[in-house]
């Protein structure tokens, strides 16, 4: 193989020349002769025995040309992608034979390229730091959440249904006198203003009595999930038979007692205390972050290719499958589930897709530009501690993640270390 041209045909898109010497094409052909004999029938010989100067007489010279190519192109495109010291970030190629014979082939291919990136002030960037103060409110109302998870229902039967009161209810929904699918259920419980059901449904449960019967009447909106329901009005035949309240236990030493590992309530805020001022602090931590991010963001130019976003998409929903799988799901039965189109399905992830080139782009850049080298302590450590992770023998790791794909990573790293220790943190 060798690169004969490397040209820049567009913002971020070359084309290169690339010849394939005879030899290797030679190889090849054999190859593909190899392994398409046995299924070939040619008058005078068995099946599959027929030698290859027959087949080539007989379907022509270039019988094997196409399996040959396909064969050969994709190492020879990466070496001249090497050798040009581009680094491409797509997949599609354009790819055109130009010459070809039994002295080899010659062919070009249009690849898409990282974008060329500035920055400048990265270094001294401002941003504000919100206070990690927690007060006694704060461990207050975390308390209150406590006493909200361990309250329990009482049915009350001296008062109608107020807000806040779960009912247990029989309903059928009816459009124009006529029920539709999913409208129909009994002993459903529901809190009322909890906001489960469609605007209007809950409102009019309140202030009836147990056993009462009674019909309300609502219009699903616009935007609702079921085609053959939006816009319309419907009646609900609905039929009470419980009403409960919510019972609050007393906050006090039995309670914490009962909640946890402490046995006085002062203890008890003490330790949530502590709790919240660590969550708090790394809240804090985390939004000085994503500022300096922010700002990164915005200090990075380039041309971004749309590849780059698409292939970011990609991974994106790649991982979302994974979490569904690991939750019992498929994509498929999530998109059918949500009702969503995988254009709309995609579109949701632009936005964060967008943010994480643009901030990959800059800290590359940046790592550049402070020549920020990873050296082979940091490269065994960061294996030591995936391969912990994992749960998997280092030298996997190794195999598994080559060394220059782990060195960018090192240097993404410390170019975010190197730009949040010379920010100006206010």
């Amino acid at each position: 193989m060798s690169l004969k041209s490397s040209n820049k045909i567009d913002t971020n898109r070359y084309e290169l020349e690339v010849q394939v010497d005879g030899e290797a094409f030679e190889a090849a052909l054999q190859k593909a002769y190899l392994k398409q004999n046995k299924r070939i029938t040619i008058p005078g010989f068995r099946k599959g025995k027929a030698p290859r100067a027959f087949v080539e007489k007989y379907y022509g010279e270039q019988v094997f040309y196409e399996d040959a190519v396909n064969a050969l192109y994709p190492d020879a495109l990466d070496a001249a992608i090497h050798e040009a010291e581009l680094e491409v970030i797509e997949d599609k190629i354009d790819l055109d034979v130009k010459e070809i014979g039994k002295q080899g082939f010659t062919f070009t291919a249009a690849v898409t390229t990282k974008p060329e990136v500035s920055i400048d002030g990265y270094k001294g960037i401002e941003v504000t730091k919100k206070s990690d103060e927690v007060t006694d409110e704060d461990v207050d109302a975390e308390v209150k959440k406590v006493q909200e998870r361990n309250s329990r229902l009482v049915s009350v039967e001296d008062r109608p249904s107020e807000n806040g009161d779960t009912v247990v209810i029989d309903f059928e929904g009816f459009v124009d006198g006529v029920p539709f699918e999913g409208g129909k259920s009994e002993g459903y419980s529901i809190e009322l203003g909890s906001k489960q059901f469609i605007p209007g449904f809950e409102e009019q449960l309140v202030g009836h009595n147990v056993e009462d019967s009674f019909d309300i009447t609502v219009t699903f909106p616009e935007d609702y999930q079921a085609e053959e329901l939006k816009g319309k009005e419907a009646v609900f035949k609905i039929k009470l038979h419980d009403i409960k309240k919510k019972e609050l236990p007393e906050i006090d030493d039995e309670f914490v007692k009962d909640v946890s590992e402490f046995d006085t309530l002062d203890a008890y805020k003490a330790d949530l205390k502590d709790k919240l001022q660590k969550n708090k602090t790394k809240e804090v931590e985390n939004d000085v972050e994503n500022q300096i991010i922010d700002k990164l963001v915005e200090l990075v130019q380039a041309d971004i290719p749309e590849a780059m976003y698409r292939n970011r998409i990609n991974e994106d929903i790649r991982e979302f499958g994974y979490r569904l799988q690991s939750q019992g799901l498929d994509l498929d039965t999530y998109m059918k589930y949500t009702g969503m189109d995988m254009d709309g399905f995609r579109e949701g992830f632009r936005p964060q897709a967008e943010r994480q080139v643009k901030i990959r782009l800059a800290l590359e850049k940046i790592a550049e530009l402070e020549n920020i080298i990873p050296t082979a302590e940091d490269l065994e450590g960061q294996y030591n501690k995936l391969a912990e992770s994992y749960k998997m023998d280092v030298e996997k790791v190794k195999d598994l993640i080559p060394e220059a794909d782990l060195s960018r990573d090192i240097k993404v790293e410390k170019a975010i270390g190197l730009v949040h220790d010379s920010a100006v943190i206010k």
